[in-house]
Order: structure tokens, then sequence, then C-alpha cells
């Protein structure tokens, strides 16, 4: 254990990986809030997934697009609910797989694959740039989506490329925490309790946002916000904030994890002691 984040309080939204995240932090003496913000469901219709899957399994398509590590995990419990699995393993080796960022490989990774065609960039734009390299004319590509994006530009592209597109949404977002406990962060960081907040995805800044703004507490998270050091995972989520508004102070160079990120907090008080 290190001293270099001790007597800092930082607000921890993080569902998934929540714990791995506050162990991170408290390693280096953080006072951690944990405040989990999103929740991850199964899409509530299996019946278009299934649909998908079975096309899928056939070998009908050329490409997958990987958007999200999730995704891919999600559609392989779809599949084995149908007794489906190892048919749809058997058409992703097969097939030729598109990845934006690490999560999705890692996911690949973890069932013994490995991507054939990584984004440069975690982002759509990363996507669209790898796909642009090569001759899509006539050929079905499989999307997988997120909640909260249709992903048009993406699908857009692949049709005035030539493609046939057959998108799949394999799972939901769900609020994790009641409004009070967001509007108590929200107060805390305003009133100068806090001294950071580590976003780790776009959901959970839109979650603020969202909360903020039902209760009339929008320009109390602005305040508080900038009272702050803002931490974000990645470019998507350093882009979410831009676009309320807010200042990101620190976000990992390359690499889009937790531990980089961490270690980038560090950084930054450890500049603003010295």
């Amino acid at each position: 254990m290190t001293e270099e984040l001790t007597g800092r309080r930082i607000v921890v939204p993080e569902t998934r990986e929540l714990s791995q995240l506050l162990r991170m932090l408290e390693e280096h003496g953080a006072d951690t809030v944990a405040c989990p913000m999103i929740a991850i469901r199964d899409a509530p219709d299996p019946v278009p997934i299934n649909a998908w899957l079975r096309r899928f399994a056939k070998g009908r398509c050329d490409d997958l697009v990987l958007m999200t590590g999730e995704g891919l995990r999600r559609l392989l419990g779809f599949a084995r609910r149908i007794d489906l699995e190892p048919a749809v393993r058997v058409a992703l080796a097969e097939t030729r797989k598109i990845t934006r960022g690490p999560k999705p490989v890692r996911a690949l990774r973890e069932i013994g694959l490995a991507a054939d065609l990584p984004a440069d960039q975690p982002t759509t734009e990363g996507v669209i740039t790898a796909l642009e390299r090569h001759d899509l004319t006539g050929r079905r590509v499989a999307v997988q989506l997120y909640p909260a994006n249709a992903n048009e530009r993406l699908l857009k592209f692949l049709e005035g490329a030539g493609a046939e597109a057959d998108p799949v949404l394999p799972y939901v977002y769900a609020s994790e925490v009641d409004d009070a406990r967001v509007i108590a962060v929200i107060a805390e960081m305003a009133a100068g309790q806090i001294d950071a907040i580590a976003f780790t995805s776009a959901p959970q800044v839109r979650r603020f946002r969202d909360v903020a703004r039902a209760f009339g507490r929008e320009a109390e998270l602005q305040q508080g916000l900038k009272r702050i050091v803002v931490a974000a995972v990645g470019p998507i989520v350093a882009a979410e904030l831009d676009a309320m508004g807010v200042q990101v102070n620190v976000t990992p160079d390359n690499t889009f994890f937790m531990k980089p990120l961490v270690r980038e907090l560090v950084a930054a008080f450890n500049e603003q002691e010295g």
C-alpha cells in the first residue's frame, strides 16, 4: 500500500468492476465514495436477439463489429440458453472480427479468439477508419450495438460502402442507485467535500446529468465538477463530459483501463502538491 492519495475523497461511479476500482484507489490511501450508477441487464425481448444468433450461427455474416466486451458476453449468454453456443463459437472463429477498443479484445481472448481488425482508436470513427481500408462491397456485416447508441453513423457508412448491416442490441442499462444518492454526491462535490471523481463509462456521466436536470441541480453539478479533479478512463467518456461543458483533468494517454486511470490520478495529485 502507498500513501499518495491519503486524505483524498474520490467518488467512484462504477458498477461492473466497482470493488476492483475501489481497491486500487484505497491501496494508494484514498478515501473512496462508492456511487454505483449503472446496472446492466439482458435486453428484455430475446426474440430478435435469438433470431440474429441463428443467422450468425449459420455463417451468414462475413464480418462482426464488436463495440463492447459486454456485448459479446451477453450474446454468448443468449446463445447458451437456446443451445446454440457451440455453433455461435464456430461462426465467431470463422468470421472477421472488428473490435472497438480493448474490452471486446479481452472478451474474445476469454474464449480463445483474437481480433482480426482492431480499431486504431476506441471510437466509432476508429472502427470506420479501420473498415475503410477494406472493400466491403456485398459483405454482410453484423454489428453489436450498445445501449443509448443506435450508431447511425456506422450503419450509414456500411450502407454507403456497399455492405449489408445486421445490427443486434443484446443488453440495456438500468439505474442501480436511487436519485437521492446521486443528489447527495452532487451536494458533497459542490460543498468542497470531494477531491476527485473517476468516470469509467459515458452512461455514468449521463446519469449524473439526468438526475441533476430532473431535480434542478444542474448548476450545483457544474459547480461541483469545477471544484474537483475530473478523471475519464478514455476518449468516449471524455467526449461525454466535454459535451456537458466539463473540463477533464485526467485521462490515460493510450491504454484505457482502470489501472492507468488510477496511475494518472496519483500523478495529478502529486503534481498539485509539488
